[in-house]
């Protein structure tokens, strides 16, 4: 695939703009994708921006891809062109560490490869993310996208989706857990619906009148407002499992007085320093706090059949490219439900 249209940012301070950016010839086990829809993540407005120190431009974002296969290198088995596939957060690991092998690449101890802002291992090029016309993968890292999932819709889990999935799933929530969700937005609502589709009893929890209306479409059981001191009083070591997804910084005390004994509050959205808290919040209880990134290729590709299976699908608002600085701009302001998708057919 060569010269593809993309678009992108050139400088921490510019909008995103069209470019032209080189796409690699086909390895033996590569698989040309041309794209179909892309979802926006905060990450890609944290990248365009440099917030996090380590961007390198130009820069294409987009690492929640949907679309179909155009091209496959000789030694490629497992799909063909007209394949509905899908791509994530990482193109490429070690694929020796113990990590790579338990199915974790996303954990890869010589650090995973990014789907964007990251180096390829073999030629040392800048990765490029998914808003842009294709993308060529190695076949490991390509995920079967099944017939029944809608491809707009669908686009946001290889991100959203599976940061959400695994936690619950590494932390075995099913019938009989109590679990509460913090956090409405792109990836807290996905935890009510996972949640809920695991068989848990779910309450969401959140500052907004309005959010708990929406929580309730989407299947939460109860909703508790964190702004209300009675009720969070009511609710102390009621829950097995916290899904924290609130996107900046904030003080986790009040939340960690709602854990069970053996309670653990899992932290999916805060990227930042922590705020103090008392380590006998903890101790008293044997509760934990933990972190989770995304999934690993085999859970995300479980997460797919398993929202296939179950009819899970983010709540989407359609853009077209031209329409991404003010997506952005949405987004910083929570203005979106839940999540916007790119029809790349406007490229």
């Amino acid at each position: 695939m060569p010269a593809t249209a993309a678009w992108g940012a050139t400088a921490p301070d510019s909008a995103l703009e069209p470019l032209t950016i080189d796409r690699r010839d086909l390895r033996d086990e590569d698989v040309a994708i041309t794209i179909a829809y892309c979802g926006v993540c905060h990450s890609d407005l944290h990248v365009a921006r440099d917030d996090w120190g380590r961007s390198t431009y130009p820069f294409v974002p987009g690492h929640e891809i949907t679309g179909t296969v155009s091209a496959v290198g000789t030694g490629v088995t497992r799909f063909k062109p007209g394949d509905r596939v899908a791509i994530g957060t990482v193109v490429d690991s070690c694929r020796r560490c113990d990590a790579c092998h338990d199915g974790e690449e996303n954990y890869c101890r010589e650090g995973m490869t990014g789907t964007y802002n990251a180096k390829d291992r073999i030629d040392g090029s800048t990765t490029y993310g998914g808003y842009s016309a294709g993308i060529v993968v190695a076949e490991p890292y390509v995920l079967k996208l099944p017939d029944s999932l809608d491809m707009a819709a669908a686009a946001p889990l290889l991100c959203a989706g599976i940061t959400t999935y695994s936690p619950l799933r590494n932390w075995n929530v099913g019938p009989g857990s109590k679990v509460g969700v913090i956090g409405l937005g792109g990836l807290g609502h996905m935890g009510v619906k996972f949640a809920k589709a695991l068989g848990a009893e779910v309450t969401m929890i959140t500052t907004s009148t309005a959010k708990g209306a929406d929580a309730a479409r989407l299947g939460a059981d109860h909703v508790l407002l964190s702004s209300d001191k009675a009720a969070m009083k009511a609710a102390s070591r009621s829950f097995d499992f916290l899904l924290d997804t609130i996107p900046v910084q904030h003080d986790v005390t009040p939340y960690l007085l709602l854990l069970d004994r053996k309670g653990t509050l899992c932290l999916v959205g805060m990227i930042d320093t922590m705020a103090p808290f008392h380590s006998g919040l903890l101790l008293g209880g044997q509760k934990a706090v933990a972190g989770s990134g995304v999934g690993g290729i085999a859970q995300t590709q479980e997460m797919l059949n398993f929202c296939a299976e179950h009819g899970v699908l983010p709540e989407v608002e359609m853009i077209r490219m031209d329409q991404i600085n003010h997506a952005f701009e949405r987004m910083e302001k929570a203005d979106v439900k839940y999540r916007f998708v790119i029809d790349m057919a406007s490229l």
